[in-house]
């Protein structure tokens, strides 16, 4: 998250369905205080003594959210998926309590759009960012793929054949592609930062960093 979720921070969940409830269960996980509001009684009562607190609630009511001190959260999460209109009012209301930090589920890019606008400091789509994500790998070279607002990405992936056999700087994939090659894994070793001077076998893993584009043309490389 944008400062860091330190362990000390006590967060706030709006909707334990199935986005809010991972994220919950996660950073309770990691030793964090976890509120979580839920208008829904049955899936209320599921999560009680699972995370910290419960709250049976509409977050969408002003009131709600004032009883639930929501002021004193550092960082709440907006994860209702089922309307909308509830979600933006829940977000409203977080940030007229003076929340520093807030991230919400979009369901649309309208939806998202909106967020933005009422305050929301991050907004998540997870269903797009999959999606976009799994365009990516089912080509096979590309292993795991993180892209970020601005356009530039980090990949795990296979080498490109014209690599292998040579050190970074006689392939010169970053002069030919505009990307850089951050580190390697080689089968058995542990991790290493790249250098000018590693030398790239078939077998390697390649983590490789750069605009989204340039690095979807070295993907694309025998």
């Amino acid at each position: 998250m944008a400062k860091g979720v330190r362990t000390e921070d006590e967060v706030l969940v709006i909707g334990l369905g199935r986005f809010g409830a991972a994220a919950a269960l996660e950073l309770r996980r990691l030793g964090h205080k976890v509120t979580a509001i839920e208008k829904d009684g049955f899936l209320a009562e599921k999560f009680l003594g699972r995370i910290s607190q419960v709250v049976h609630g509409d977050a969408s009511d002003v009131g709600v959210i004032r009883d639930a001190k929501a002021g004193k959260f550092r960082i709440a999460v907006v994860a209702i998926g089922s309307s909308v209109e509830a979600s933006v009012l829940a977000g409203a209301n977080l940030v007229d309590a003076g929340v520093p930090d807030i991230w919400a589920k979009a369901l649309s890019p309208e939806h998202a759009r909106i967020l933005d606008r009422i305050g929301v400091h991050h907004i998540v789509r997870p269903e797009a960012d999959t999606g976009r994500r799994v365009a990516h790998l089912v080509g096979g070279r590309m292993q795991d793929y993180i892209e970020f607002d601005d356009g530039f990405a980090i990949v795990k992936m296979r080498p490109p054949t014209e690599t292998v056999g040579f050190t970074l700087e006689q392939s010169a994939v970053r002069s030919k592609y505009g990307v850089t090659i951050v580190g390697i894994k080689t089968p058995g070793e542990d991790f290493t930062y790249a250098v000018p001077s590693t030398k790239i076998s078939a077998h390697d893993t390649l983590i490789v960093s750069g605009p989204t584009t340039l690095i979807e043309r070295l993907a694309a490389r025998p």
